[in-house]
């Protein structure tokens, strides 16, 4: 496998304005997965809101989310989304549930062999592909997944 999983020339993925994913960004780029927590009933949630979905509350952090990771449901692509990916494929996207954490899920891609058999409830453990700055698009981290 290459340094990196997707080919150069990706747009990269940008928190909105009013920042609410950043520290996701932030703990990728350190190696590190988070997800958002609350301080009040300690639910956890995916994607970022600035309340708790269980309980209204307003006090939210971030934080490592239990696992272990599991593969909920997945896809394997063989048409490209984007132009840069005119030659990569196929490619497998999963979505991973982490059930210790309320059930929340999350989205990448499954790395290894792209004709590799896929399972549902299969471990898998975040990946941080850590990619340069190119093509106009700034350094940044993205969370890949592996089978355990």
């Amino acid at each position: 496998m290459s340094e990196t999983y997707l080919p150069m020339g990706l747009p990269a993925p940008v928190p909105g304005r009013d920042g609410l994913e950043l520290p996701f960004w932030e703990a990728a780029a350190d190696g590190r997965l988070v997800a958002q927590r609350c301080t009040v009933c300690e639910g956890w949630q995916w994607g970022p809101e600035w309340m708790c979905h269980h309980c209204y509350s307003f006090e939210m952090t971030w934080a490592p989310p239990p696992g272990p990771a599991r593969i909920f449901s997945w896809e394997r692509s063989y048409y490209p989304v984007h132009p840069a990916l005119g030659e990569h494929g196929p490619y497998i996207a999963v979505v991973i549930e982490l059930a210790d954490a309320d059930g929340i899920r999350m989205v990448g891609n499954l790395l290894g062999d792209p004709d590799q058999d896929v399972v549902i409830g299969t471990e898998v453990a975040p990946v941080f592909e850590h990619r340069p700055a190119s093509d106009g698009a700034p350094e940044h981290t993205l969370v890949q997944w592996a089978v355990s």
